[in-house]
């Protein structure tokens, strides 16, 4: 069990009335408890009461490994397959003797399946999300943790570096093609994880932000966008580059040139005690005063971590106060239908006095 870490969750459970914060696999359990789980038909959940012992209920076959990993620090409820896991949620009740206080969930990633069986195992205990008050807790990251995430990045550029030195994104390969190559070349590079699936796309379909990879090959002139992450020791990053095939329009170069310096203005203010707002707003000025801010149809950026997409979230009323150790992306971008889309998105983490940028990939466009 990571000690300062439980210590400080159960300082807020306190503060937040909440005696006892139960865990799904996921960043959270990962987090607090260094446990990485993933869901399946077979429950697994961590309770961690503000008072007393841990708890983990969990299939048997999982206990060898949790108990090397977590010693004694934790309390096991198992069952086995052939008997269900009903009556383990009714024993880890007993234990814990609640006595009708609140529990907190994490409304993001409880299926219906455990909380049904919280709800008829704990009966009188209200339910509560924890998400108001825990995130903080792992917005700013250590020295450790910004070791891994720099280490993400690494992986990932160098993926992405290959793919340009074997010319690999080119006219009549099709988007799928190129998402393939880039897969292979972030597990050579070192990746330990899906941090998520490369987004490949080019010409029109560049337009839309999150569109998937197709198979429409790659044409003379198209805007392509790749949007790419790696893992590693559960840390991620998250990195979006433009390219040109051929020569660019006069427009497609505004574009880039508007984006650019919307990304640039980003970065240049994040400091302590500005707020997630205002990063997004100097971004967002750039882009309209351009007359594209129409075009730029998402938030500035999200916070980078154990998730690819968590708190603290880049947009336009969120006052969150920055701090030293919170890492996110700045991705400005404009999507013109018809004509194709441009973003530019670097993971950068607080500092003391300013900022430091994680990406060091080139920002010019490049025409390939």
């Amino acid at each position: 069990m990571i000690t300062s870490r439980i210590e400080a969750l159960r300082r807020l459970q306190k503060a937040n009335g909440i005696a006892c914060v139960v865990l799904m696999p996921g960043a959270n359990l990962r987090y607090f408890t260094g446990l990485e789980k993933h869901l399946s038909e077979r429950p697994l959940l961590a309770f961690l009461p503000a008072d007393g012992e841990p708890v983990l209920l969990l299939p048997e076959l999982e206990a060898p490994a949790a108990r090397s990993l977590l010693g004694r620090e934790i309390r096991l409820f198992t069952y086995r397959d052939e008997e269900g896991h009903e009556h383990a949620f009714y024993r880890v009740a007993e234990a814990l003797n609640l006595a009708g206080q609140p529990l907190g969930i994490e409304y993001l990633t409880m299926r219906v399946l455990e909380l049904r069986r919280l709800e008829q195992a704990f009966p009188d205990c209200p339910i509560m999300a924890v998400e108001p008050w825990l995130p903080p807790l792992r917005m700013s990251k250590d020295e450790t943790e910004l070791a891994h995430m720099r280490r993400a990045v690494r992986i990932a550029q160098e993926a992405m570096q290959r793919l340009l030195d074997e010319k690999a994104i080119r006219p009549g390969r099709t988007e799928l093609e190129i998402a393939a190559d880039l897969k292979v070349a972030l597990l050579r590079a070192g990746n330990q994880g899906d941090a998520f699936a490369p987004i490949v796309v080019a010409g029109p379909n560049s337009a839309q932000p999150h569109a998937t990879p197709s198979d429409r090959p790659l044409a003379e002139g198209d805007l392509v966008i790749i949007d790419w992450g790696a893992v590693y020791a559960g840390y991620r990053s998250d990195i979006t580059r433009t390219f040109i095939l051929g020569q660019p329009t006069e427009e497609m170069q505004r574009i880039y040139r508007t984006v650019r310096t919307a990304n640039k203005a980003a970065r240049l203010t994040i400091r302590p005690d500005r707020t997630a707002q205002d990063i997004d707003r100097a971004a967002r000025q750039i882009i309209t005063q351009a007359g594209y801010g129409d075009y730029f149809i998402h938030r500035t950026g999200h916070g980078l971590g154990l998730e690819t997409h968590e708190p603290p979230y880049i947009v336009e009323g969120n006052l969150d106060i920055l701090k030293p150790g919170m890492t996110f992306t700045v991705e400005p971008g404009i999507y013109v239908p018809g004509l194709g889309g441009v973003r530019i998105e670097d993971d950068v983490v607080v500092t003391e006095d300013g900022v430091e940028t994680l990406t060091t990939l080139p920002r010019e466009l490049i025409a390939l």
